[in-house]
Formats: structure tokens, C-alpha cells, sequence
């Protein structure tokens, strides 16, 4: 009986392990989703020269630094035909985080571009695709890069999206794909560039220091309406830079809708003004608090309704502090109106006049449905992506999309003292003496303000050989300048400059 009792744990004990590694094995060999590309052959008609490309949409399979396959990264990109492995190639992409690339694809990087009513709401569909003569093509190859859980990206294998959901998760996969997309075409050798927007230029500072670590040195980064320090950002409590860093871009927006009495002709002109009431009375007054006289604020107060067209009683009874919402609802509040965070010259209907904060953005309003359905019926038409592949322009509405914003280098004392990645690119900068930086602003972008730029820029602790290879551009637009066809051309200019002036020797 005991022999017999054995005998049949040894053989459940064998049909257990058996079964087991039944499953192991069958998980090991579960076929991963393959990479898919389509190709297509594109113009596009620059300075009256057209330039023959080859497209290529689809997606590339990730492998991390072990080599397992972690990701298909979805990517659109135009190489010139017999452009030769010395062409410039620039990667770019979008930020958020979480939303993929259409916006520069569609903007100013692809061959063709969105026309829109700017700075008016456009109407329904047909939209219009036009030659996109604004395009850098002409001097470089470019990749549209969509960011896991955006565009075709999807984690696969053992790899879920919080692997890639996270600023340093973000830089990590990015990088690779950069360093296997280079390796994987041939263009290890080429000069290299790197392009983002708006949360796309905190990421690229991030990008360009761990490429460098791996040995891959960029000729040149483009910061497109800039963040690298999220504090100027957050309006927090007992935080007095977000107030500092908007004020510009307030006055700017005031000077845009004639809200200002004594109005200068010069935008520049009037900024610099603003930047100098800005640095000398109006941040000290802020450092006061409470401590501040009843005539220093009387004073302040008066300056800033000069400055902004936001009444000084408003200002006082704020403690000289409005937020950007606060700012969107106030200075049109009479008319009914609300400005755009995106783009200050877009307004829309307040449908709550009586609110302190803004429920919508005027901008993202009128140019959402043209840039959407504009990027999608190219996607699958001309570039001729499968239909039955589904494109996501953000991964906001993924299950489970929740951004992990510890960096490494943020913390001290055991806590995240800030979220900044300037340390990242004041590291690069000093590691690689040749590389510049190009990082251009709106005025009007009262999302990512240039003031905060400039406030990030002047405290990096670098001598003045390494700062003065950051060069600031500025734009009488917004978040997305190139929506402003003035902007939109002096946007080629400036980087094709930069990238030229990057190659010579």
C-alpha cells in the first residue's frame, strides 16, 4: 500500500512538471506580432527643386539591451533617393506625454502639410493636403517617431507599457530606437539630429545625454516650444516661478488682442520691456509676501494691468499671483471670450463667464479634426498603411497609461525634489564640446512659456563656452508656430541654418 501511494505521487509529481513545462515551453514559442513596413515613393517641391523620396510607415521591433523583443515602434520615415549614407538624418517626435507625432508630421516635417484657417476655426471636412514647402527634406532625411502606447507602438513579449511609461522608461526606449533604427538602415555614420516638441524637448534632453553615453554623439538638438524644468509649470503652492516665468507671455498675449493702452508698435520691443519689470520689481515683490508695503503693491499692481489689460483690483485681490487658466478666462472675460494655452491668438467662447478657470483650449478646438483626419487618410492612403492597423494619435485613452515622473537625479533626501532633466543636458553639454543646441519659442505659447525657457537656460552652471551653443529663436505665434505660415517659413529657415552650419568643419 505505501509502494502504491508512492509510485502515485511520483507520477502526479512528473505529470505536474510535465505540464509545467508544457507551458513554459509553449509561452517561449508563442509567436511575437512581426514588424510590418510599407513603402511608397513621395514628393515634395522645395525652393522650386522637387526631391524624390522614399517612404517608409510601419513599425520596427525593439529589442532590449539583451536582445529580446520588447516593443514594435512605429515610425514614418523619408529618405531621399540617392541621398547617400552622409545625409543628415533627423528623428523627431511629438510630447505630452503620450501623443505621437502627427502633429509635427503633418505640421512642418512631412512632405505634405494641413492647411488651416490660423488663427480661426477651420470647417468640416474635405481638408486640404498641400506641398509642404516648409519642409527641411531638402537637406535631411526625416523619421516620425510615435512613442510607445501613440501611433502603432505597442509593447510585446514580456514587455507591458509601464516599461516605457515613465520619463526615464520614455528616454530609455526612445534612445534604442534611435541606436537599432541607425544600425538597421545603414546610417550609423551620418550626421544625427534629434527634433521635439513640447514635452519632446524635456525628453530630448534626457535623449541626447544617454545616446552620448552609448557613443552616439548628435550633431545638433531642436527644442520646439520648450520645458525642461516642469516647476515653471505647475502654479504650486508657495512656488513663485510659474508666476515669474508667465508674466511675459500674459503681456505678450494682452499686446496680440490690443488690451494694452499705450501700445508699442515693436513685440520685441515691449517683451524686453516686460522681461525688465519682470526681473526687478515684480520678483521681488513676489519674494516679499505678506511682507510686501500697501503702496509697493499698489504700484506693482497698476504695472502689471498696464502690462497685461487684467485690471489692477484683480491683481491685488490675487496677491499680484493669476494663473494661466485664471489669465484665458480674464482678459476677454467681457467679451465672452476665452484665449488659447496652446496659441494666445485663438479665442473661443467662455461658456462659463462667471468661472476662474478655462474649461476649454480655442486652438486645439480648431485644429484637432483638420490635423486628424488630414494625417489619417494619408497614412492609408498615399503612404499606404494597412487599414486594418489602427493608428493612435495619443495614448491617453490606453488601459492602464499613468506617467511615472521619477528621474534619476531628481532626488534628494530620499525625495523628488524636482522634475527636471536640464541636469541631463547640462551633462552632454559639457561632455561634448561640439554639440548645439537650436531651441525655439512662441511668443504667444502660454502652454510652454519661453520666459521659462530662458529662466532654465540662465542658471545652467556651465561656462560661457557651452552656453552660447544654445541659440534662441522666436516666432509671433504659439505652441505649434508653424500653424502661422510667417512662422511656419521662418521655422525652415532657422533650422536649415542650424543644421548646415552644424556640418561645416
Amino acid at each position: 500500500m505505501y509502494l502504491v501511494s508512492r509510485l502515485r505521487i511520483v507520477f502526479l509529481f512528473t505529470l505536474i512538471s510535465t505540464f509545467t513545462f508544457a507551458q513554459e515551453k509553449a509561452h517561449e514559442t508563442k509567436e511575437l506580432p512581426k514588424a510590418q513596413v510599407f513603402e511608397s515613393k513621395q514628393t515634395v517641391t522645395i525652393d522650386g527643386k522637387v526631391i524624390n523620396l522614399q517612404a517608409k510607415a510601419g513599425t520596427l521591433e525593439l529589442k532590449d539591451e539583451n536582445n529580446k523583443p520588447i516593443a514594435l515602434f512605429g515610425f514614418t520615415a523619408y529618405f531621399k533617393e540617392n541621398g547617400g549614407k552622409n545625409r543628415p538624418i533627423v528623428f523627431a517626435y511629438n510630447g505630452g506625454p503620450g501623443s505621437s507625432s502627427y502633429w509635427l508630421h503633418m505640421g512642418i516635417m512631412g512632405p505634405k502639410r494641413i492647411v488651416v484657417d490660423d488663427p480661426n476655426y477651420n470647417q468640416g471636412a474635405p481638408y486640404q493636403l498641400v506641398n509642404n514647402e516648409f519642409s527641411i527634406l531638402d537637406v535631411a532625411d526625416v523619421v516620425m517617431m510615435d512613442p510607445v502606447g501613440t501611433g502603432l507602438s505597442v509593447p510585446i513579449g514580456d514587455a507591458t507599457g509601464k516599461d516605457f511609461w515613465g520619463v526615464d522608461q520614455d528616454i530609455r526606449s526612445v534612445s534604442l530606437f534611435i541606436m537599432q533604427f541607425l544600425k538597421a538602415h545603414d546610417r550609423l555614420n551620418s550626421p544625427k539630429y534629434i527634433l521635439g516638441e513640447s514635452y519632446g524637448t524635456f525628453r530630448n534632453a534626457g535623449v541626447m545625454n544617454y545616446l552620448l553615453n552609448k557613443g552616439y554623439a548628435l550633431n545638433g538638438v531642436i527644442m520646439v516650444s520648450a520645458v525642461f524644468d516642469l516647476r515653471s509649470l505647475f502654479f504650486a503652492p508657495n512656488e513663485d516661478l510659474s508666476y515669474i516665468v508667465y508674466l511675459p507671455t500674459m503681456a505678450a498675449t494682452a499686446w496680440y488682442h490690443n488690451k494694452i493702452e499705450r501700445k508699442q508698435s515693436d513685440l520685441d520691443a515691449f517683451v524686453e520691456e516686460v522681461r525688465g519689470f519682470t526681473e526687478n520689481h515684480y520678483t521681488p515683490a513676489l519674494f516679499k509676501g505678506n511682507r510686501i508695503s500697501d503702496t509697493e503693491k499698489n504700484q506693482v499692481a497698476a504695472s502689471l494691468e498696464s502690462y497685461t489689460g487684467v485690471s489692477a483690483d484683480i491683481w491685488k485681490r490675487a496677491d499680484l499671483k493669476i494663473t494661466a487658466g485664471e489669465f484665458f478666462q480674464e482678459l476677454l472675460r467681457d467679451e465672452k471670450n476665452t484665449v488659447g494655452r496652446l496659441d494666445s491668438r485663438y479665442t473661443g467662447i467662455n461658456i462659463d463667464p462667471m468661472s476662474m478657470d478655462s474649461f476649454t483650449d480655442p486652438q486645439s478646438d480648431a485644429i484637432s479634426p483638420a490635423y486628424t483626419m488630414g494625417f489619417l487618410d494619408y497614412f492609408h492612403g498615399a503612404l499606404g498603411v494597412s487599414k486594418d492597423l489602427l493608428y493612435a494619435t495619443s495614448a491617453y485613452s490606453k488601459e492602464g497609461f499613468k506617467w511615472d515622473w521619477k528621474h534619476q537625479g531628481n532626488n534628494f533626501w530620499g525625495a523628488d525634489a524636482a522634475v527636471t532633466t536640464v541636469p541631463d543636458m547640462t551633462e552632454a553639454l559639457s561632455k561634448d564640446p561640439n554639440v548645439k543646441i537650436l531651441i525655439m519659442n512662441g511668443y504667444y505659447d502660454l502652454a510652454t512659456v519661453f520666459y521659462g525657457v530662458e529662466q532654465s537656460i540662465s542658471h545652467i552652471d556651465l561656462p560661457k563656452s557651452a552656453t552660447d551653443r544654445i541659440i534662441m529663436e522666436y516666432y509671433e505665434a504659439g505652441h505649434m508656430m508653424y500653424t502661422h505660415l510667417p512662422s511656419a517659413k521662418k521655422f525652415r529657415e532657422d533650422l536649415k541654418v542650424f543644421i548646415e552650419d552644424t556640418l561645416r568643419k
